[in-house]
């Protein structure tokens, strides 16, 4: 009422707009139901009475009605101007001030309806927006009953899946009183017993949830209320207390102040305005004024310093959305009258107390009307060119309580790109008493970074358990849904939060591991060579003659290459150590092998040939058991050749076998040769085990086919061990497994041979 007051006497006293012509008023107050309909009927007849499709008002008319919308009070007023078509009323402007509504935009229908206010269509954007800015994702929502309340629901919906904001309740309040009253615990429970911490609140001025508002601020939880501009949310006339009101956040339309309002508001008082009860009401409570007996009407006595500024939980000193839409309809108004008193030529009647025009003729001039208002916003009455708004993000700053300021803490503008939308001063927001820091309103708490989110059973996607992520993945956000593997050169941290550069290794000389079997291969090596030193100093003694001398050094020596070849296997793999691996183990214990082989047969040939003359004799005269020796080479050799032609061994990484770490290891290349090759060396192995078991009860002097089945015996169950042993280990260790079992199998044939020889030769001559 105030601001419609202000702008008209700003029209009047401008001698620009409407010169010679001043503008009047009357103020109709509407409630509901019944109420609003005895007083339209009231305004329209003109009389005391509700006298329906009648008046008695002369030639007193409007040129327009400015009105609250969308709520069912306005709703019913549009109706009733459309039935009364055919009386003089019929053709007035409507103005409406309210939330705008898509129902009421239909200019067929509704012809000579200005709605003022911008379209709210991108408010449900800018509420999603300001929740994933505070990361709330778990929220309640209460409306009233209305269509206008049903479609921000539905558009909310929209925006609520796809932002993945979750809502625990949706309380739709009953515009009827008497159903308002008997939900009103059942609303209330669960609004206690709710965990959502944030709650969205539309609805109209009037309706019953505004009643609800007024007795939720009793609520003992702390809750930050997330509304729309409409709601007087300094509703409390108590002080000084703790208002859980407090950290409101409301969304505004954007506007500017409008110079002179403020002041105008501050010299507001009952001896301007004397016919405002309800001015000389707030005076006559708070500034000690008295009734005069005589009139019963006036007021004595008031402070001569009485202001509404003094009275912070009634007034809001800035102007509201509400009372800004107003006064951009009454501007509209004077300019269209403006405009068309400029063009027609219109005489006066009745002294001025007429329009001297038809309300419909200002139809023509307001309906493309646009300005520029006294603050540079433009005014467009082209229903069909409105725009959405723009929001201004206030905070209600409640303490002591009932003092009830607005803040401004932000913006929200749907015309900006997709990020830069909103903008918050979060510094500057007073959270609900209680909250020291910004409130937490989601359903699970959220997921560190080396865990993700699953989702609980028959539950909204906002509630979810979190779990680790399995081995060798992480999560490096918060709430994600799945975990990312690592790639294979890289391998999780023990927080699974980042994927580390794993560390090149190999079975290196350095390594504790890759000495001792360096040590181990040259101390053997070593040995051996000395037993060779030994039996070529000694070649001439019975017991190195007995045994074949020639095998006995060709044993010896392909043992000492047996254990120089482990030596291949330790330190960076190449090209060339890949392929001498394989094939250096191959050959030199194909000869080792072979070597006992022949020195079996030879024993077996010795002591089975009964007589000199015997036909088997030459066999042994002639050396041929030495045969066997590079007969068998040669068979490895070739398939060596093979493997080495089709798919010779390569440098490969091993990422998976060791933590951390990228192992360089030498691929077999083709694992069929490789085991031909494994599988020949043990058939040979297991034929010089047989045959020296089946010479073992032979006599013993100077015979060592015990000797050899010992170590024929010791070097299968090296390798038969080594098997299984090889294919459950990985990198390093298989490399490390290898070369045991080869300076195992070596020894074995070196101390179960040559030993007891060596102490013969030394302490038994």
């Amino acid at each position: 009422a105030l601001a419609l007051i202000f702008a008209i006497e700003e029209i009047n006293s401008n001698p620009h707009l409407l010169p010679n012509t001043s503008l009047g008023f009357d103020l109709y107050n509407l409630y509901n139901g019944l109420t609003s309909l005895k007083t339209f009927l009231i305004w329209l007849s003109g009389l005391d009475e509700k006298i329906p499709n009648y008046t008695c008002g002369g030639e007193t008319k409007f040129a327009a009605v400015l009105t609250e919308t969308p709520s069912s009070t306005s709703f019913l007023i549009v109706i009733l101007i459309l039935f009364f078509l055919l009386c003089f009323i019929s053709s007035s402007l409507q103005l409406s001030f309210g939330i705008f509504d898509p129902t009421l935009s239909d200019s067929g229908q509704f012809s000579s309806l200005y709605q003022m206010a911008p379209k709210d269509t991108s408010l449900p954007l800018a509420m999603a927006s300001l929740m994933l800015h505070f990361h709330w994702n778990w929220v309640g929502i209460v409306i009233s009953k209305n269509e206008k309340s049903v479609q921000f629901l539905s558009a909310w919906r929209e925006e609520m899946d796809r932002d993945n904001i979750c809502v625990e309740f949706v309380h739709i309040i009953p515009t009827h009183i008497n159903v308002y009253i008997n939900s009103y615990h059942r609303y209330n429970k669960q609004i206690v017993t709710s965990s959502a911490n944030v709650v969205i609140v539309f609805g109209g001025i009037g309706t019953s949830v505004g009643m609800f508002l007024r007795r939720w601020e009793y609520l003992s939880r702390r809750i930050v209320w997330v509304t729309t501009s409409p709601w007087d949310v300094a509703i409390s006339k108590r002080h000084f207390l703790l208002s859980p009101l407090q950290g409101t956040l409301i969304f505004s339309h954007h506007h500017g102040e409008v110079s002179g309002f403020k002041n105008f508001i501050q010299t507001v008082n009952p001896s301007k305005y004397p016919e405002d009860i309800f001015l000389a009401r707030l005076w006559w409570t708070h500034f000690n004024c008295s009734v005069s007996e005589s009139t019963c009407r006036s007021l004595e006595n008031c402070s001569s310093h009485g202001s509404l500024e003094w009275l912070p939980w009634h007034f809001d000193m800035a102007m509201s959305e509400g009372s800004y839409n107003i006064y951009n309809a009454v501007h509209a108004v004077a300019h269209a009258l403006h405009e068309m008193l400029l063009q027609v030529d219109i005489e006066p009647k009745n002294s001025g107390k007429g329009l001297g025009f038809s309300p419909w003729q200002l139809h023509f001039s307001l309906k493309n009307l646009q300005f520029k208002n006294r603050i540079g916003d433009t005014v467009d009455m082209n229903q069909k060119r409105k725009l959405n708004a723009d929001y201004d993000i206030l905070n209600l700053w409640d303490f002591p309580e009932g003092l009830g300021l607005k803040v401004k803490v932000g913006n929200f503008s749907s015309y900006f790109p997709h990020g830069q939308q909103l903008s918050l001063s979060e510094e500057m927001i007073e959270w609900a008493m209680g909250h020291t820091e910004r409130p937490n309103s989601v359903c699970s708490s959220s997921c560190s970074p080396g865990f993700r989110k699953s989702h609980q059973e028959r539950k909204v996607l906002c509630c979810f358990d979190c779990i680790p992520c399995p081995e060798n993945e992480i999560s490096n956000e918060t709430n994600m849904d799945q975990c990312l593997r690592c790639a294979d050169h890289q391998y999780p941290n023990k927080q699974q939060d980042l994927c580390l550069q794993k560390a090149v290794t190999f079975l290196a000389y350095k390594d504790p591991l890759g000495m001792a079997l360096v040590c181990m291969a040259v101390c053997f090596s070593i040995l051996t060579a000395a037993v060779l030193g030994l039996f070529v100093k000694h070649r001439h003694t019975p017991i190195v003659k007995a045994n074949n001398k020639a095998l006995s050094y060709t044993l010896l020596i392909s043992l000492t290459c047996c254990f120089l070849c482990s030596l291949l296997f330790i330190g960076r793999p190449s090209t060339a150590t890949c392929i001498l691996q394989q094939t250096t183990f191959g050959v030199v214990f194909t000869v080792a092998v072979s070597t006992v082989l022949a020195k079996t047969t030879t024993v077996i040939l010795a002591f089975n040939i009964a007589a000199p003359s015997s036909r088997m004799r030459w066999l042994l005269a002639s050396h041929t058991p030495n045969v066997i020796v590079p007969v068998c080479t040669v068979i490895q050799l070739t398939l060596c050749g093979v493997w080495m032609g089709t798919n010779p061994p390569y440098i490969d990484t091993d990422a998976h076998s060791e933590h951390g770490h990228i192992i360089i290891v030498c691929n077999k290349g083709s694992l069929t040769a490789f085991y031909c090759v494994l599988g020949y060396l043990g058939s040979l192995a297991l034929l010089s085990f047989t045959v020296a078991f089946l010479a073992r009860n032979l006599p013993d002097t100077f015979n060592e086919a015990k000797f050899l089945t010992f170590s024929m015996l010791v070097f299968c169950s090296v390798w038969v061990t080594f098997l299984p042993v090889y294919h459950s280990t990985k990198g390093k260790g298989m490399v490390a497994m290898e070369v045991f079992s080869i300076l195992a199998s070596s020894a074995g044939l070196l101390g179960c041979i040559f030993f007891p020889k060596c102490y013969f030769i030394l302490l038994r001559p």
